[in-house]
């Protein structure tokens, strides 16, 4: 029995069914969060007082900024609006329409 290499893992879980579709969600909660974070530690705010803003718990945010949790768009406005900032969601197109 051959060991398998972390590459050969990953590509055989990427071909399974939806897998594509949920890492690129994970990554987006991912990056939500660190955005988030990043303003948040930029005003040099404890996540306490970021909870106490928002209206949320201080679990929550930190579940959030670990990229834990895919937020709700009232969260998001919630937490754009603790940290004076707006939320803007698009849709682009990735190839002109035929």
């Amino acid at each position: 029995m051959s060991e398998e290499s972390w590459r050969e893992l990953r590509n055989r879980r990427m071909a399974e069914p939806g897998a594509a579709e949920a890492y690129e969600a994970t990554r987006l909660a991912y990056e939500l969060g660190k955005t988030v974070r990043n303003m948040r530690e930029e005003r040099g705010w404890t996540q306490n007082v970021l909870a106490r803003e928002a209206g949320m718990t201080q679990s929550a945010v930190a579940r959030f900024e670990a990229g834990g949790t895919m937020p709700t768009l009232p969260v998001l406005e919630r937490l754009a609006h603790a940290l004076d900032a707006d939320v803007e969601v698009r849709l682009t197109p990735r190839a002109p329409a035929a």
